[in-house]
């Protein structure tokens, strides 16, 4: 009911700056500006600290464009996924925290609402530096919500205030001087004319007050001479005082002010993306939104380590340090590397690292132990990796053994269609007989289900096998066709290969005993000695390497086995695909985090990455393991993006089919999904709306509804078995009536604040074998005691006379936290080109000192120091300033950068 009320006043832009598009700012776009500013910001100063010349992209800033003038060409598609997550994660707070009035600032509620945004800042901040990137998006999305609101939905505007409320982000310092819960603040609107209720004694005092919200008719309440938030939906609005303030819209009581406060909530949201970055730095701030020099992936290897790994573990070893060696640098390079190992029976840890050659260092230190002919928990061990692992990773696992673990095949399917990451096995154990058909079977398909292979090598061809590591992990592989078959007649398949392609490649398991291939020309191979490609194998993967020809190919494949088909090229254009829920009538929309319905309509959201001029001209969902195919209907939403709605969703696992045109030339191309997706008849729903804390029991409540009923298994996982779960095992559903339950969770005592619990819920009918799963993230926050920011206070300074080339200036600082502060973190300069030396007091190991000494021709610099929870204060220095008195100069980082965004968000906007 409330995501349906929260679909209502997103459409009406009730209760924020909206999501439709209009003569209106919304969310979506205060939230996209923002981010590629900031980025563009950062690159900037990274380009200039490098010596390099950085070329501003033209007005409006495009994602590519932006991606392009960072360097970062081959990380669009992270950098896309990226905003898409924080501003879906944004537009989630008016469906799912509707009615809840800290979320948006109304009646009044400025403690409770920037308790959630410093909350939120350095629970994306710590995230950060744990590199949990995807946790530190999701996260963000959420706070910015609530910091756009208060600009809406608060009378700061009405006060005459030009610039962002600073105090939002801060926790020692007051927001402002609030309205007393007994004084008014407004008077009744005169008729329609709303543009003066606002009480002139609350504007003289500079009073912050905003509206009040009901949207039950039986029990709308404010206190008395209070403002309303107005609107439609607004039950409050029609006692006295009458009317509305808020500024959502253009045609809202106060839509006079929209603009400018939507103005000032985007340079609000700039503010507070610098103040992540400052403490952060520059590099771990652009991985965050998804930029990097590299590939913008992630690559992960689940590595078996039993003693018959042995001699695999050293090839998967010398694969390593050649990948390393051929990547590291480039723009192949991956963004981030995670490794998991596992023996018997220890799964684990997880390792990650955005440094290539400590991830080549994790791999060595691997050695063979313990184990025998066993079947290992190697599910439990790929279902870390991708719990682990951003959205649309590289996952290769290596193993000689049989799963032990078959039961969390289902969560591990439901890991991969969530993360949309490829898996693929390399397995070493078939011809000794150690692993049997049934056994290779389950690799095979989650392979299929994750768009990956399952390669069957003996030992001695694992090394030559992980040259496809190299070829599928490359930053600009896309996928034109995926498909899957068992024993039958021949079957022809058909790709697209179009001018931005440039390697195509198909590969092929199973060993089929006929495969004949025909260009676009006509040509086949063999006849008339005309050669279309060059072919490898190894174990049971056949790699063919088609010469470049634009145009539609044909395969066609007869074998008396199972086999996999997948056909890869390397192009710049791709597509994201999320499965939304939208309200009928409208197009607001929410990601869904469970599977959607079978045999049902439903929607999904497409967007395109790598370039600005595509339109998608059809999307179709298509029979993983067959020939049935349901097409669907595109409305383009701007920005990329195109809402897809079908008649029918399959209920066999299926895959998602772009087709497209480009311009400038104007070409065709067709993408697909390397993901299998499934349907479910069975609907599960659950939400997590605080942080948990170590060593307190957190609740998780969930509902399950289905339409035929019965009895329902309960499997509950996390991503660490540091984290202890508490839920039913099972749960008796009636027809069509939502069942509730709650699990419960707990994280010990020591766990770091900012650490990202994964929860897996998975439901089976076990009567109809049918199945559904819920991805929750929970994130770990330890209660921060320590408001107060660090301290620079100078203890010598000796300045410059005049200005000459053949002065300097000298100041030596100590940076400390207080007696009762949790210690500097780190000290940086942001500013200056002297001589800084930056090290521990002898005395006392929790102060700083820093000395500076620089030509008087370059008088200024500035610090930044954080402290241990993230507090942080600029220091600004001039050598002709002090004029020999010892005294702190201080400012505010945040105070600095609002001036600064300020002006470069009015040069932007002009």
């Amino acid at each position: 009911m409330l995501v349906v009320l929260g679909f209502l006043l997103l459409l009406t832009g009730a209760r924020g700056f909206g999501i439709l598009p209009g003569d209106s700012q919304s969310h979506l776009e205060i939230t996209d500006t923002a981010i590629l500013n900031a980025t563009v910001q950062v690159c900037r100063a990274l380009a200039e600290a490098e010596g390099n010349v950085f070329t501003t992209p033209a007005q409006p800033f495009t994602v590519t464009d932006v991606a392009t003038a960072c360097r970062a060409q081959n990380s669009i598609r992270s950098f896309q996924l990226a905003i898409v997550t924080i501003k879906f994660r944004n537009v989630r707070v008016d469906i799912r925290q509707v009615l809840n009035a800290s979320f948006h600032f109304d009646d009044e509620s400025f403690v409770e609402g920037r308790n959630i945004i410093v909350g939120g800042l350095i629970t994306v901040k710590n995230s950060i530096n744990q590199e949990d990137f995807e946790a530190a998006r999701e996260n963000l999305g959420t706070i910015l919500h609530p910091l756009q609101d208060f600009y809406s939905h608060s009378n700061w505007v009405e006060n005459g205030n030009q610039f962002p409320n600073s105090n939002l982000i801060r926790s020692d310092t007051s927001i402002g001087n609030i309205a007393a819960v007994n004084r008014a603040t407004c008077r009744s609107c005169n008729g329609d004319d709303c543009s003066d209720n606002i009480l002139e004694d609350i504007t003289r005092d500079n009073v912050l007050t905003s509206g009040y919200f009901s949207l039950f008719p039986t029990t709308p309440t404010k206190p008395a001479g209070k403002c309303s938030h107005g609107g439609t939906f607004d039950q409050t609005s029609d006692i006295d005082p009458t009317g509305g303030i808020n500024k959502d819209a253009a045609d809202s009581e106060h839509g006079n002010l929209h603009e400018v406060a939507a103005n000032l909530a985007a340079m609000a949201t700039s503010e507070i993306l610098e103040n992540i970055r400052q403490e952060v730095e520059d590099v771990p701030f652009l991985l965050m939104l998804g930029i990097s020099r590299g590939s913008g992936k992630a690559l992960c290897f689940v590595i078996d380590t039993t003693e018959s790994m042995s001699d695999d573990i050293a090839a998967v070893q010398v694969a390593t340090s050649s990948l390393i060696n051929n990547v590291a640098g480039t723009d192949n390079e991956p963004q981030s590397f995670i490794l998991v190992p596992f023996n018997d029976p220890e799964v684990g840890p997880l390792r990650r690292t955005t440094d290539p050659q400590v991830f080549n260092d994790f791999v060595d230190d691997l050695s063979a132990s313990g184990g025998g002919d066993d079947a290992e928990r190697s599910l439990a061990a790929l279902k870390l990796g991708l719990m682990g692992s951003p959205r649309s990773s590289d996952i290769f696992v290596f193993t000689d053994a049989p799963a032990r673990d078959v039961e969390l095949k289902t969560t591990v399917i439901a890991l991969i269609e969530r993360t949309q990451s490829v898996v693929n096995f390399l397995i070493t154990g078939t011809s000794s007989n150690r692993i049997a058909e049934a056994d290779s079977q389950v690799y095979r398909d989650l392979a299929q289900a994750a768009g990956g292979l399952a390669v069957e090598v003996e030992t001695d061809e694992l090394l030559n096998a992980t040259i496809i590591i190299r070829q599928i992990s490359n930053s600009s592989v896309v996928t034109l066709l995926q498909a899957s078959r068992g024993p039958g007649p021949s079957e022809s398949f058909t790709f697209l290969v179009d001018e931005t392609t440039m390697n195509t490649r198909i590969y092929i398991t199973g060993n089929p005993t006929m495969v004949t291939i025909t260009n676009p020309s006509g040509s086949t191979h063999g006849i008339m000695g005309t050669i279309l490609f060059t072919s490898s194998s190894v174990g049971n993967l056949e790699i063919l390497e088609l010469n470049h020809e634009e145009g539609t190919w044909e395969i066609e494949i007869s074998s008396e086995n199972p086999f996999s088909l997948r056909v890869t090229d390397q192009s710049p254009i791709d597509f994201l695909v999320d499965f939304v829920e939208i309200v009928p009538g409208g197009n607001a929309f929410d990601v869904l985090d469970t599977r959607p319905t079978a045999c049902n309509n439903g929607s999904l959201l497409v967007t395109l990455t790598g370039s600005d001029t595509a339109n998608v001209t059809g999307v179709t969902l298509v029979e993983a393991a067959g020939t049935g195919a349901i097409a669907g209907t595109v409305e383009p939403q701007g920005s990329g993006q195109f809402l897809v709605g079908v008649d029918k969703i399959p209920s066999v696992p299926f895959v998602v089919r772009v087709n497209g045109t480009a311009n400038n030339p104007s070409f065709e191309f067709q993408r697909q999904s390397p993901t299998n997706f499934q349907a479910s008849n069975l609907t599960i729903r659950g939400e997590v709306d605080n942080n948990l804390v170590p060593g307190t029991p957190f609740s998780v409540p969930f509902s399950i509804t289905e339409d035929m009923g019965g009895n329902f298994s309960i499997t509950v996982t996390t991503n660490d078995q540091r984290f202890t779960t508490s839920a039913p095992s099972s749960l008796l559903v009636q027809p069509g009536v939502s069942t509730n339950s709650t699990i419960m969770v707990f994280a010990p005592l020591n766990t770091p604040s900012g650490t990202t619990i994964t929860l897996t819920i998975d439901v089976k009918n076990t009567d109809s074998e049918d199945t559904n799963y819920l991805i929750l993230r929970i994130v770990v926050f330890n209660t921060v005691t320590d408001l107060t920011a660090p301290m620079c206070e100078v203890l010598s300074f000796v300045n410059c006379v005049q200005i000459s080339s053949t002065k300097t200036w000298e100041v030596s600082v100590r940076v400390s936290d207080g007696a009762d502060g949790t210690g500097v973190e780190r000290v940086t300069r942001t500013q200056g080109n002297g001589t800084l030396n930056i090290g521990p007091s002898p005395s006392n190991g929790n102060v700083t000192l820093v000395t500076y000494n620089a030509s008087c021709v370059d008088p200024d610099m500035a610090l930044v120091a954080v402290d241990r929870v993230g507090n942080t204060v600029a220091c600004a220095f001039n050598g002709f300033q002090l004029s020999g008195d010892v005294a702190p100069l201080v400012s505010q980082v945040h105070l600095i950068c609002a001036l600064n965004l300020a002006v470069g968000l009015l040069l932007s906007l002009w």
